[in-house]
């Protein structure tokens, strides 16, 4: 029998004039100001480094001498006074929300996301998701945006990698101790743990939350693995993306439930829900729940209610990426949850199918979310592009225009503050106004990097690959010694890359259409290229794959094994373990970033933006980001931005290495007398200028405050603020245009002729019926364009038809159409409902056209 142990939790004692290394440490703040970090550094450099740079480990581990003579050291004293004046300043400074959108600073938002990548000590991501999830609450505090985080906290996060002497990735879980990482348990007033609880068969399961501190912007993060819970529901946050789909859906229960329920108990109520992919689906429901019971209502009426504050973004390009449960899963976890709702099984299940009443489809968190949200978007221009394919019929939109589908775009960014090497840093404090880190997303910031003197910039980049260089070695060591390799062999590690060599970077999730095999479909001329004494090009790679992702651990393993060739193993590195202190190393010192995924799978992808701010450049396919970032003058494309198919893997394999050949490598080793690349720095600056405002989570968090948070807001506001007139008034708009849409009709439409002339009015009437609606309740529209070969609308338009006249229920509408050049066109009716207060097709997605 297990014995039922007690426990005690012990903490440092920091002498008096110490302690402020306690506020230091719990704040997230110092992963992007370096001063913090060096002053942790300071007190044990060895210990730092072992910790994964978890300054709150350092303070437990440490010895009691070690802080006595700290506590008499007037230097240190020094640093950490002007350490902790600079946490002071930031948290309590007006920041860009108060300072320029202070009339709204009564909303509050809250990010929900299943990962969070923030730091390396706090491993709860698995890829470029979660580092986008911290990214975004990193620089929503810099901004000063009112923002919260949840989460799920997970006890073993995602896997550790490492590879056997094979070359085929293995995996380990090692326990995360929740003690020695920069978080603690949010308490009641009565001091207890705060809990929340949710609804599963036959019982609650339980969740303490934790929070973190992100800057301004606390993390909020639920956690069952709690006394309350049976052994098997003390599980649920044990690890992120293991298990099956009944884990799965258990998390994400928890994440959208639980959630929202601990916001409120923590008297944190949202004005605006912002769900990170489908994951946090279900608090859409929460929410909707939550208003039925406030204001006594109908699921559906409170739904309608609960979806104006609640936006959703998806980072999915192919349907796979959805979760997906079964009727079955779904009726067995969540029977208990559905009946505090009030629907039926059937019902529920309809929230989560494209087609309602399509008995043999699954449940889709993604369809659920953009059922519970006024407002979406994709992740790049091209991703939003993709993504209203993707979800035409999910969202009831099968009868409108692609293009019309109400999926907007927010290109993704980058936390330029944390990715930044201190070496680059330092050379902007010299040239770039001093208030620059805060104006990251201003193009005028980023203008004075022209008057930077060539070698002083190239100088400072080669710095930082210096530093790669030698943390590469004493990381080929670390995974040299942990395989079993010889003492003897060890000395190899010491002379992994040159530091003077052109230094590519391939990093990221490994999964199979990233394609991390391209660059090795040559050998032959990937040999030649490797094998220049005069102008040297050397590769570092780095990913882990899914665990149950088979194909790309063959992906590795031959990566791996083609390393065994002398020719390859000196110019060709594969790191393993890719985290987020390995990546800020690669992004701050390779001199170019390679990119090749399978055209459009990449939503957007945010490692190639991480070079930008370091002098990096990026040689990538036209896809996601790249495909708005790129110029000629400022990095490479590979291909024309044509779409995969089979076909497409042997000629972009081409055209990379003839990129590479005759673009990347002679720029690179052309020199001037002082042996300064004039043309490739050239092309440093304007890259710089260019892309890193574009391209940073400031601008990126600034455009859905402006377009998305404030707008949002100010709707669910007037519905929820007691505007019972106004809320009503629409609800029963909606409920009379579902209602009588079927006596819609267009009955014909008319035109003076098949013939028209440039700049003569071209005059189309329709005759239109509305059942038991009037002209005020719909747009009739003309709908035209320019034909194609195909007999499609090329970039159609439409217009507003005037109300003509009304003869026994028939209205009619006339345009004119203002033809400017000749050619073919087409031309069509169409009748959409209209209202001031609702956004169409966001809301309503009828639409009725001629036949």
């Amino acid at each position: 029998m297990k014995p039922k142990l007690r426990t005690v939790r012990v903490s440092p004692v920091l002498p008096p004039t110490l302690e402020p290394l306690r506020s230091l440490g719990y704040n997230l703040y110092w992963d992007w100001v370096p001063e913090i970090v060096q002053l942790f550094q300071r007190i044990d450099p060895e210990l730092w480094e072992r910790s994964g740079e978890n300054p709150v480990y350092i303070l437990g581990q440490v010895s009691q001498e070690r802080l006595r003579e700290l506590s008499a050291d007037l230097g240190f004293l020094s640093h950490m006074g002007r350490a902790k004046e600079l946490l002071d300043r930031y948290i309590n400074s007006a920041r860009w929300f108060q300072n320029e959108r202070g009339e709204h600073a009564d909303i509050r938002v809250a990010y929900f996301s299943a990962e969070f990548g923030l730091t390396g000590c706090l491993p709860i991501y698995s890829g470029g998701l979660g580092v986008l999830a911290g990214d975004h609450l990193k620089s929503a505090s810099d901004l000063g945006i009112p923002l919260v985080g949840v989460g799920l906290l997970y006890q073993e996060g995602y896997f550790r990698q490492y590879l056997n002497a094979d070359g085929w990735q293995m995996e380990s879980y090692p326990p995360n101790d929740f003690y020695t990482i920069p978080l603690s348990l949010v308490r009641g007033e009565d001091g207890s743990v705060m809990r929340v609880s949710v609804e599963f068969p036959q019982r609650d399961v339980y969740a303490q939350v934790w929070r973190v501190d992100v800057g301004r912007v606390p993390l909020f993060l639920l956690d069952t693995n709690v006394s309350e819970n049976n052994e098997t529901d003390r599980l649920i946050t044990r690890a992120l993306y293991s298990g099956g789909g009944e884990l799965r859906i258990q998390q994400l229960m928890v994440l959208g439930i639980g959630g929202y329920r601990a916001l409120l108990k923590m008297n944190l109520e949202p004005t605006v829900c912002h769900m990170n992919e489908g994951h946090a689906g279900f608090l859409g429901v929460e929410r909707a729940r939550h208003i039925m019971n406030q204001k006594h209502l109908s699921y559906e009426l409170a739904r309608d209610i609960g979806e104006d504050g609640n936006i959703f973004t998806t980072h999915t390009p192919v349907p796979a990426g959805f979760d997906v449960f079964s009727r079955e899963l779904v009726e067995r976890h969540l029977s208990a949850y559905i009946a505090t709702v009030g629907l039926d099984i059937e019902t529920f299940m309809d929230l989560g199918r494209q087609r309602r009443g399509d008995t043999s489809e699954p449940f889709n968190m993604a369809v659920l979310a953009i059922r519970h949200a006024i407002r979406r978007n994709g992740v790049s221009e091209l991703h939003g592009k993709v993504s209203r394919q993707l979800v035409q019929d999910g969202g009831g939109w099968r009868a409108w225009p692609q293009d019309e589908v109400p999926i907007e775009s927010v290109t993704n960014g980058i936390h330029t503050l944390t990715y930044i090497g201190p070496v680059i840093a330092k050379l902007l404090d010299r040239y770039l106004a001093p208030d620059w880190r805060d104006a990251v997303a201003h193009r005028s910031t980023w203008a004075p990097i022209q008057r930077i003197p060539d070698e002083e910039l190239w100088r400072a980049h080669a710095d930082q690959r210096q530093q790669l260089v030698t943390y590469v070695r004493k990381r080929m060591r670390w995974q040299m010694e942990r395989r079993g390799t010889a003492r003897r062999e060890l000395k190899l590690a010491d002379f992994a890359l040159n530091p003077d060599a052109l230094t590519i970077g391939f990093a990221r999730r490994f999964a199979t259409y990233k394609r991390a095999t391209l660059l090795f479909s040559d050998p032959e001329r990937l040999r030649n290229m490797l094998s220049s004494q005069d102008r040297p090009v050397q590769f570092i790679f780095a990913g882990k794959a899914h665990p149950a992702d088979q194909p790309a651990k063959e992906y590795i393993k031959r990566i791996v094994s083609t390393l065994k060739d002398p020719a390859f193993s000196s110019r060709i590195i594969f790191l393993e373990d890719y985290e987020i202190p390995v990546a800020k190393q690669l992004v701050r010192g390779v001199d170019v970033w390679l990119n090749n995924p399978q055209r459009p799978r990449e939503a957007s992808g945010t490692s190639g933006m991480k070079v930008g701010p370091n002098g990096g450049l990026n040689c990538s396919i036209l896809d996601g980001w790249w495909a708005e970032g790129y110029d000629p003058d400022l990095g490479w494309a590979i291909g024309m931005g044509e779409a995969w198919d089979e076909g497409r893997d042997a000629i972009e394999a081409s055209a990379l290495y003839d990129v590479l050949e005759t673009q990347v490598v002679p720029l690179f080793y052309e020199r001037d007398r002082r042996g300064i690349p004039v043309g490739w720095v050239r092309m440093m600056k304007a890259a710089m200028q260019s892309l890193i405002d574009r391209f940073s989570t400031d601008r990126m968090v600034q455009e859905y405050t402006d377009a998305f948070y404030i707008p949002v807001a100010t709707r669910y506001r007037r519905v929820m603020n007691g505007d019972s007139l106004f809320t009503d008034e629409i609800v029963r708009w909606k409920t009379r245009i579902r209602d009588c849409w079927h006596g819609v009709e267009v009955i014909d439409v008319e035109a003076d002729d098949t013939e028209a002339r440039i700049g003569e009015p071209f005059r189309v009437v329709a005759r239109v019926r509305f059942g038991g609606l009037t002209p005020e309740d719909v747009s009739v529209q003309l709908y035209w364009g320019a034909l194609d070969a195909k007999e499609e609308l090329h970039d159609p338009v439409s217009f507003d038809m005037a109300h003509d006249d009304e003869t026994e229920g028939v209205h009619s509408y006339v345009q004119n159409l203002p033809f400017e050049r000749s050619g073919r066109f087409g031309y069509t009716v169409r009748v959409v409902p209209r209202h001031s207060e609702v956004l169409v097709p966001n809301e309503l997605s009828k639409i009725r056209w001629a036949l």
